[in-house]
């Protein structure tokens, strides 16, 4: 919602801009197009470079209910940092368990995809550490990272998706 819902007075007049603005603007905003967003792509060492790779966002919030898109494409000028991945969220999360994150990695290896996911913690403004599964040991999760679950290349896809709770 665009904003808080009008307290009415006894006797007060109901006008038609009154009517467009409680119901009508409200429901454009529910219904409406999603809203663009560009999120930080960090690491726990050293941060990626983007280089000609592409990140893009995009977010519905209704209330405090944040529904999310990231889409990370590497580039060939891409570099990875050192350290765990990160991507920022739209929105801070609120307290307690917020919400959990989807990934999708797509490659042109042998393996062309693998899925993954995040819990968000509490209060943050990014993702935290991205489980994909290990290539060597069934079974096993690993931290995402500039050689895990192997080392990314041009062209590589890490998609993310999902709903969480907002601070405000």
């Amino acid at each position: 919602m665009t904003f808080a819902p009008r307290t009415w007075v006894v006797g007060e007049t109901v006008t038609a801009a009154l009517m467009n603005q409680e119901i009508r603007d409200q429901w454009n905003t529910v219904l409406g197009a999603w809203t663009a967003y560009t999120p930080a792509w960090t690491a726990v060492t050293t941060n990626p470079v983007l280089g000609n790779g592409t990140l893009v966002g995009q977010y519905m919030k209704i209330g405090r209910t944040c529904h999310l898109i990231i889409t990370l494409t590497t580039g060939s000028t891409t570099t990875y940092g050192t350290g765990f991945w990160r991507l920022s969220l739209p929105f801070q999360a609120a307290s307690g368990t917020p919400g959990v994150l989807n990934w999708a990695y797509s490659t042109s290896a042998a393996n062309n995809f693998m899925i993954g996911s995040s819990v968000l913690p509490s209060s943050t403004s990014t993702s935290d550490n991205i489980w994909m599964p290990n290539q060597a040991t069934t079974g096993d999760w690993n931290v995402m990272s500039e050689t895990s679950p192997y080392a990314p290349a041009a062209g590589y896809i890490l998609r993310g998706w999902g709903t969480y709770q907002t601070a405000t």
